[in-house]
């Protein structure tokens, strides 16, 4: 009896809708790409209408034979991949892959994993969006260009095995540049004047803002703040203007992937690979209980703002429900995404049911899985909330002296009715003030106050913060660099490459970081460029639109392009980056360590070479935690150079196991999984095992 064939990316997803869909379908996984470029050679011809030269991608054809097998016996062909570039790409793929032209053939799209949305998307097949999968070669093949034809300019003017990339390379240039900003940076000095007052017995602190009417005051050093408090002490206060006004806050909107992964890193410290990874099981389906998996977020690459009417109110009956009308505001709250490209037929990232509270999800999530739920369930809630209000007091003091008048301000905001900060609050970055003020008396114009104490404070500007993963996706989403699904690839990319590190949360570039990054920006200025990168993503979602072609897109990129390739191959420098100096200590002889690279990487070596010529590897750190003690874990080797995983905290915690460890966490207890009998991962702390290919496929569809 012929079968209805459906297509998915992973199995988590295919079981899920393998279930919702149940008799007369059978669901096969892609497990991601089915087939790519070449990777040892260029695969594109640029003389040729850059033809791509496709082939099945590494380890896919046992994929393709059983997709081809299952086809033989279906009488209609469903193609449910994720609703993106990249999904429909997948599809469109699949067909050419397993020659599956003559198949009746459907595209269905759904935004969540219930049963009524997948449903609903049956009931309504659409056909391939060729316009997007032009959009996805034509990114595809911009990426090749680049990182194929410049990488192996760089090995031979600098070394081997460095990389360029159309986003890639722009990300690091940003790092480098803010890391200029904080080298050339030089501290001021400044002082504030704060005064300790008093009416009656109530008590409040002003400070110094003016002098004589709107002259700002601007305070060098500690001389002249003395010489100001000498003459402040001699002042009268009076209250000279209080002024009152009830202030709202809104809300702010259900994430987006960027916001997703900003908010995660400020309160939950995940990397964004960390929160892709969970988010992507939220997706594709949990098992509740004794009922049947079901996907418990919207998907989670998206950069719209737009919220279903139908779960908006679902939502706002839940909030009258549990907190009263008071907390629904009286008119429903939509937000518009400012950013260009933003796809309003996408939705924001949301639960796919606000009944489904994270308390009573906490049975059946590990804990990232939990705490990243519980984020978006409290912020999709929140974005519906009415406003919170707040009481805000501005005061003016005057401090009147026989030849000056001084100007002291005072401020509080006393919360008035929580609204929505009942619920959530959004996090703050590093950067940004948070402190709050306490409430002022109760003053009135012509007070008359008393002088307890005035209090000089020292200060010195600081440099323009490093940045965090939260502030770096923060900048590529307002520069227009890159899209959704690229944040987390991005920023892991980044750092495997070795052009920069994260030290206490913070991007640093390391040397080879700035020396790759100035030879790109003298030699291919457009790649770098954050303008002309922002152009190419805007181009790229005109090809998806069908307001512009991908092949005289590609044709006017290379144009100039091949022009650069040719000068700089022959006018590059060639480049030895400069040892990078370390605070270790050489063991043989006492002079500084310094990180120089070889043929097979960095390493560490000492800086009295030749006469001194110690040399070891450098401890280099895994994406995984320590399950003990909470460290890094770092790769190692034995005196016979076998390589093992231990805690970088060694001699002070003793884990290490042999098996590399995988940067997905245990689905059971969020502990540490390792590779286990060629095709299982099994878990250090609990009992869970688990097939290997299925947690490595996760982790490809994520990249």
């Amino acid at each position: 009896m012929a079968t209805k064939l459906v297509i998915v990316e992973s199995p988590a997803k295919a079981r899920t809708i393998g279930r919702i869909l149940k008799d007369g379908y059978t669901v096969k996984a892609t497990m991601g790409h089915i087939r790519d470029l070449p990777e040892k050679e260029l695969g594109v011809d640029p003389e040729n209408g850059f033809t791509p030269k496709y082939i099945t991608s590494k380890g896919k054809q046992k994929v393709l034979k059983e997709i081809k097998a299952a086809a033989k016996d279906a009488s209609i062909l469903y193609l449910a991949t994720d609703p993106d570039r990249e999904g429909e790409a997948i599809s469109w793929h699949v067909v050419q892959a397993a020659k599956l032209e003559k198949l009746p053939t459907k595209r269905v799209v759904f935004h969540e994993i219930t049963k009524e949305a997948v449903q609903e998307a049956f009931r309504h097949p659409k056909k391939i969006d060729m316009k997007l999968v032009d959009a996805q070669q034509a990114r595809r093949i911009l990426d090749r260009l680049v990182g194929y034809k410049i990488s192996p300019i760089l090995w031979r003017k600098v070394m081997k095995g460095l990389s360029a990339g159309r986003v890639q390379s722009v990300a690091v240039k940003m790092i480098v540049d803010r890391e200029r900003e904080v080298e050339k940076f030089v501290s001021t000095e400044y002082w504030s004047i704060e005064a300790d007052l008093k009416k009656g017995k109530l008590l409040f602190r002003a400070e110094l803002a003016s002098k004589d009417k709107n002259k700002k005051i601007s305070i060098g050093n500690e001389d002249e703040a003395n010489g100001l408090c000498a003459a402040l002490k001699q002042a009268s206060y009076t209250v000279s203007k209080v002024q009152r006004k009830t202030v709202s806050r809104q809300p702010v909107a259900p994430f987006i992937t960027s916001t997703l992964q900003q908010e995660a890193w400020r309160k939950l410290r995940f990397s964004a690979k960390r929160t892709m990874s969970a988010a992507q099981a939220l997706y594709e389906g949990i098992t509740i209980g004794e009922g049947e998996p079901v996907g418990l977020i919207t998907y989670m690459r998206t950069d719209s703002t737009h919220v279903a009417e139908q779960a908006i109110a679902e939502t706002k009956e839940y909030i009258t429900a549990t907190y009263g009308p008071d907390y629904v505001p009286k008119s429903t709250r939509v937000f518009t995404k400012k950013v260009k490209g933003a796809q309003e037929a996408h939705e924001a990232i949301r639960p796919t049911s606000v009944s489904r509270k994270p308390a009573m999800m906490q049975a059946y999530l590990n804990s990232d899985q939990l705490k990243l739920y519980d984020l978006i369930w409290k912020r999709m809630v929140a974005s519906q909330m009415a406003a919170a209000l707040f009481d805000s007091i501005s005061v003016n003091i005057q401090a009147a002296t026989p030849s000056d008048n001084y100007l002291f301000k005072a401020s509080s905001s006393t919360l008035t009715f929580q609204g929505f900060l009942i619920l959530y609050s959004e996090g703050k970055d590093e950067e940004e003030d948070g402190n709050d003020k306490p409430a002022l008396p109760e003053l009135t114009q012509g007070d008359i106050l008393d002088l307890l104490k005035l209090l000089p404070e020292q200060h010195f500007t600081k440099p323009p913060p490093r940045y965090t993963e939260a502030t770096l996706i923060k900048a590529l989403e307002e520069n227009g660099i890159g899209r959704p699904g690229t944040y987390a690839p991005i920023i892991s990319t980044i750092q495997d490459r070795d052009y920069v590190t994260k030290e206490k949360g913070h991007f640093e570039p390391n040397e080879m970081g700035f020396v790759v990054t100035d030879l790109l920006a003298d030699h291919f200025p457009e790649i770098v460029n954050t303008g002309f990168t922002a152009q190419m993503e805007e181009k790229l979602d005109e090809i998806s639109s069908g307001k512009r072609k991908w092949i005289p897109t590609l044709e006017a990129f290379y144009e100039v392009f091949a022009v650069e390739l040719e000068n700089a191959a022959i006018n590059m420098p060639k480049v030895k980056p400069a040892p990078e100096p370390t605070d270790e200590i050489c063991e043989k002889c006492g002079n500084p360590m310094e990180i120089k690279r070889g043929r097979y990487g960095r390493f560490l070596s000492c800086s009295n070479f030749p006469e001194c010529k110690n040399a070891k590897p450098i401890q280099t750190h895994i994406e995984a935690d320590c399950p003990k003690c909470g460290s890094k874990l770092s790769e190692r080797r034995t005196k016979r150079k076998r390589i093992f995983y231990g805690c970088s905290s060694y001699p002070n915690c003793d884990f290490a196991v042999w098996e590399k460890p995988l940067s997905t966490p245990c689905p059971e207890c969020s502990g540490l999984l390792v590779p286990h009998k060629k095709t299982l991962a099994k878990c250090t702390k609990c009992d869970y095992e688990g097939s290997l290919e299925e947690l490595e496929d996760k982790e490809l569809v994520l990249a």
